[in-house]
């Protein structure tokens, strides 16, 4: 088979990177309440005073991370206008790190050149918020706050949400000569509860939420941008509300609609069609969600990994569905060879939970009466055991489990 010419002619997108999540809109539709609130927080440091710590929550989708960059581009462009304020914005996304360690680590590399950047392991924690203060007093900026998108993805240990909220007040950085402020994005709506109080305390100076977005909303919001991304005429009139109602269904996240519009449209390309309906959104739902469920997959902690793990060796052996406890005894085995820390039967017995809150798994309740007493059976859920398995093989700590004999 000989190869088409590589063509720039486009019978469906003027501008796909439109519906992309990288792509910055010059406006946030549907948020004014939350950009009012984002910027009333943020007013201190405008009038050269310390800052409030702030915490937005919300799902991914509804526009937290949009709003932070715009509000933080408008922050630096309107200190200009006043004498004697200086103020430095450092964004680092967590999400990829594990813990507080790994976050002060980032962010004291975001203070160095390529060439003096340390590494993510063997530094004394101490050292390295040592490092972090000596940056910070060098600087030289009137403010500095620090974003941390999807901080969520450290966990339990919230030591960097103590750190650095407290970094003036401690003494770490002379308050006259920089003010040191924190802005956490959390994508969990519990990570504000597991937090310690002393945490709650110097992190929750205001506390913004971003709710999910209703149909309507998510209509106007990919109106906007399929105005942009779409050739004229290319929609049916359908398309737009149908996504919409998809999304405002399924998560009312705007990131859905848009990678739902984005399908679509990739469909009718693919096809040849010159027009995206109804039927090509309908069509791209099912590849969208699988997508959704991959990523969220690859997104939980490596306890939660192991715990599908086991579950996985289970149904390969046709035991599903399984008590927690015959889970748990395959699990130990599982992360010894992973060479994981082995956590409590109580601790896997809550991964089951949220694995199934996420939808991952399904459980049924027994009541074998005053002799058995009752308990849960779990098997997997809205997702298919190949995609877990594919999913996991990808994990670098769980990767050697699969080329090794698994059967426990």
């Amino acid at each position: 088979m000989s190869l088409e010419p590589f063509s720039r002619d486009d019978p469906i997108f003027r501008d796909e990177d439109v519906l992309r999540d990288s792509h910055q809109p010059e406006t946030l539709r549907e948020r004014d309440r939350e950009l009012e609130e984002y910027q009333s927080a943020l007013k201190p440091v405008i009038k050269g005073a310390r800052p409030r710590n702030i915490f937005i929550y919300g799902q991914t989708g509804v526009g937290k991370t949009i709003a932070t960059t715009m509000i933080m581009e408008r922050l630096q462009i309107d200190q200009r206008e006043y004498d004697g304020l200086d103020v430095e914005v450092v964004q680092v996304v967590c999400k990829n790190l594990k813990n507080s360690y790994q976050a002060a680590v980032k962010l004291v590399n975001q203070f160095r050149d390529s060439e003096n950047k340390i590494p993510m392991t063997g530094y004394p924690p101490d050292s390295v918020y040592g490092f972090l203060w000596e940056h910070l007093r060098e600087v030289d900026a009137t403010h500095v706050l620090f974003v941390l998108d999807e901080v969520d993805s450290i966990g339990s240990d919230d030591q960097i949400l103590y750190q650095l909220p407290r970094a003036n007040d401690n003494g770490n950085v002379p308050v006259d000569e920089t003010k040191v402020g924190v802005v956490g994005i959390s994508n969990k709506f519990t990570f504000r509860d597991n937090l310690s109080a002393r945490v709650k305390d110097s992190l929750c100076d205001e506390e913004i939420h971003f709710p999910p977005y209703n149909a309507d909303q998510l209509r106007n919001i990919l109106s906007q941008r399929a105005e942009r991304a779409f050739l004229d005429g290319v929609l049916s009139e359908d398309v737009v509300p149908l996504a919409a109602a998809m999304a405002g269904q399924e998560s009312g996240s705007a990131r859905q609609g848009l990678k739902l519009l984005y399908k679509a449209g990739d469909l009718a390309r693919k096809n040849d069609d010159q027009r995206v309906t109804e039927e090509h959104v309908r069509e791209a739902e099912p590849k969208v969600k699988e997508s959704q469920v991959r990523n969220e997959l690859e997104s939980i902690p490596t306890q939660s990994h192991l715990t599908l793990y086991s579950l996985l060796l289970l149904e390969r052996q046709d035991q599903l569905p399984a008590k927690s406890s015959e889970i748990y005894d395959v699990y130990e085995i599982i992360a010894e060879r992973a060479d994981a820390s082995v956590k409590t039967a109580r601790t896997i017995r809550d991964r089951l939970s949220q694995l199934k809150l996420k939808g991952f798994l399904d459980t049924e309740e027994y009541n074998e009466g005053s002799q058995g007493g009752s308990y849960y059976l779990y098997e997997f859920g809205d997702i298919r055991p190949d995609v877990v398995e594919e999913v996991l093989q990808s994990v670098d700590r769980l990767e050697e489990l699969f080329h090794a004999d698994d059967t426990p």
